[in-house]
Formats: structure tokens, C-alpha cells, sequence
């Protein structure tokens, strides 16, 4: 892996200082994940993550083994945000799965369409370890496959003929938001769609099912 990248000074950056381990490893994550995020794993290495983190290099090998150790790490909280935002669009239409199903691809379709949006993370470091048994992929099967199973759940709750089968176009649809996302651009014409044939598929497989989300 590369160990070097360029970061342009930031205003209000800390200082490098020996902090206590809580809290460096805080600073380290938050530091990893913009780093990571913007610029990709590969190309980021531990230098930069302890520049921009305002600590000692020691600091970050007491709190993680290895720059594959804080990779995990980083997607371990990236998995937590991931499913604490899904679950926040769910509670806005509680008890109406087919509600809720619509009103996750309504936000995500808002997420994409911010200019810094890079897709997902999960996809973005998958694409950078071909090897399926590394950490770092493995992390990324844990979430896609937590995210389908809690698309079934919710497809059956809504009814659906075959639940499985509606999970798998939803997921598949999920996707596709991501990847228009970096390849047409954030807020492109696919994104702001998505909402839409999500509803399509959601009241084709849920006859009878109201889906269309009140804004």
C-alpha cells in the first residue's frame, strides 16, 4: 500500500501533540475517514492520516495495528452511520413498510446529489481489494449483506409476492445510485428517478400497498 500522500495545510488544524488513546483514536478516525472517503484507502497512507489527525505516528500503531487495522475500523463506523441513517428514514413513516421503502431512496436520492458525495464506501473500497478473504472486503460482504437482509424484512412486512425478489431490485437499484453518483455526476438525472421506480417496484410487488411517500 502506498504510505504517502499530499495533504494541503487546513486551516485550524491541530498540532501534533501526545494525546490519551480515547481520544487520539477518535482524531485518527475522523482524520482516516475524510481522508479515505475524498482521496480513496490505497491512495492515503498513515502519514498523511497522522498529519491531518494532529498526532504522532506512535500514537496511531498503539491504537491500530496496522493501516489495514484502521481501514477496518473506518468501515466498521462507516457501517453504523450507514444503517443509523437508514434507520432514521424508516421513522418517518412508522408501521408503513412500503412508506418506508420509498422514503429511503427519497433520501438517498438527496444524499447522492450533494457536489462532495463519493458514492459508497463500502463499493469505493471494494473496488480497491480484489482479494474476497481481506479484511477490508470482508467488512464490505457484512454490511451488503446486513442491508439485504433488512431489505427482505421490510419487503415482507410490505407484502410483497416475493419478498426476496423485491429485495433483490431494490438492492440492485441501491447500486445504481451509488455508481450514477460518480459516473454521471451527484444530483444527475438517474438519481433524482431512483425514488420513483423504487415506488414502481414496490406497489408492482405489493399489490394493493399504497408506496408513494407524503412529503
Amino acid at each position: 500500500m502506498t504510505e504517502s500522500t499530499t495533504v494541503k495545510p487546513e486551516a485550524g488544524r491541530r498540532s501534533r501533540t501526545q494525546m490519551a488513546g480515547a481520544e487520539a483514536q477518535e482524531h485518527l478516525l475522523n482524520a482516516a475517514a475524510e481522508l479515505f472517503y475524498r482521496e480513496g484507502v490505497r491512495a492515503v497512507g498513515v502519514d498523511a492520516v497522522v498529519e491531518l489527525a494532529g498526532v504522532n505516528k506512535m500514537s496511531l500503531y498503539r491504537q491500530f495495528s496496522s493501516k489495514d487495522d484502521l481501514v477496518v475500523a473506518y468501515l466498521e463506523r462507516s457501517d453504523e452511520g450507514f444503517f443509523r441513517r437508514f434507520e432514521q428514514s424508516l421513522a418517518r413513516h412508522p408501521g408503513e413498510p412500503a412508506k418506508q421503502l420509498v422514503q429511503y431512496f427519497e433520501d438517498l436520492s438527496g444524499r447522492a446529489s450533494v457536489d462532495d458525495y463519493r458514492g459508497c464506501p463500502f463499493v469505493n473500497v471494494s473496488t480497491e481489494f480484489p482479494d474476497a478473504s481481506h479484511p477490508a472486503r470482508l467488512c464490505v460482504l457484512r454490511n451488503k449483506t446486513k442491508l439485504m437482509a433488512r431489505l427482505n424484512e421490510l419487503a415482507s412486512e410490505a407484502g410483497a409476492d416475493d419478498p426476496a425478489a423485491l429485495a433483490d431490485a431494490l438492492g440492485l437499484l441501491i447500486e445504481g445510485i451509488y455508481a450514477a453518483s460518480q459516473t454521471y455526476g451527484p444530483g444527475c438525472g438517474p438519481i433524482r428517478t431512483a425514488p420513483r421506480v423504487a415506488a414502481l417496484l414496490i406497489a408492482s410487488a405489493c399489490a394493493g400497498t399504497p408506496a408513494t411517500s407524503q412529503p
